[in-house]
């Protein structure tokens, strides 16, 4: 894993356990489902193909360790550096490991439920964050299909009868309405604050390389 990091400049290397022993040796059902569920919502929303998401057992290049603002404090915490990733076009690598269940007498600091809640949390969040225009797409989808299902009976008895009797219905579709149409602007927005970040982190990115290769030059 180190080799890669040194010799190829991979910026993350993962030890894929899901890939060999994990399903056979790990006696937690519960721990196999989170696993493949989170791996495939991170894959389904970067277009990636990270083979285990929730490994800690990884290697970093000195660029990623500088560049990556640690803001969890749990299980989350794997999640986040592969979101990093992804979300700035750093390098990758799957490195399938060897795994071994807990021996015996030994306790994991997991929970299953509480850390599993704590990960999808964090997986939203982190969506919202650095994809906000197709997360507050949904929103507004959801919203003006909330604003629709009041309209619709409105809609029926106005063809019908020519009144509106069901106001406070009509009301809240107008309301539902432009929610839907502000959450897509606001999406809109915060995704071009977002590009504007990623140019800024490019640039820092590249003059922080500049500065790194003078002063490795001026060492040897």
């Amino acid at each position: 894993m180190c080799e890669s990091v040194l010799e190829r400049n991979v910026d993350m290397v993962i030890g894929d356990r899901l890939s060999s022993t994990y399903f056979t040796e790990n006696k937690r059902p519960f721990h196999n489902v989170g696993n493949v569920l989170v791996r495939k919502l991170i894959n389904m929303i970067y277009k990636s193909d990270i083979r285990d998401v929730m490994t800690g057992y990884r290697a970093f290049s000195y660029e990623f360790v500088k560049t990556f603002p640690v803001l969890s404090k749990g299980f989350e915490i794997e999640t986040e550096m592969t979101i990093h990733t992804l979300d700035k076009n750093m390098s990758v690598e799957n490195m399938i490991i060897e795994y071994r269940d807990r021996p015996q007498g030994s306790e994991s600091k997991l929970n299953t439920y509480s850390d599993g809640i704590k990960v999808l949390k964090t997986i939203a969040t982190l969506y919202k964050n650095y994809r906000p225009l197709s997360f507050f797409i949904w929103v507004s989808v959801i919203l003006a299909l909330i604003g629709l299902g009041f309209l619709i009976p409105v809609l029926i008895d106005y063809v019908q009868t020519g009144l509106v009797p069901k106001m406070p219905s009509f009301v809240a579709s107008v309301f539902f309405f432009i929610c839907s149409i502000q959450s897509f602007f606001g999406g809109l927005i915060l995704q071009t604050m977002v590009k504007r970040s990623k140019q800024d982190f490019e640039i820092k990115l590249n003059e922080y390389a500049d500065k790194f290769r003078k002063l490795k030059k001026e060492q040897d």
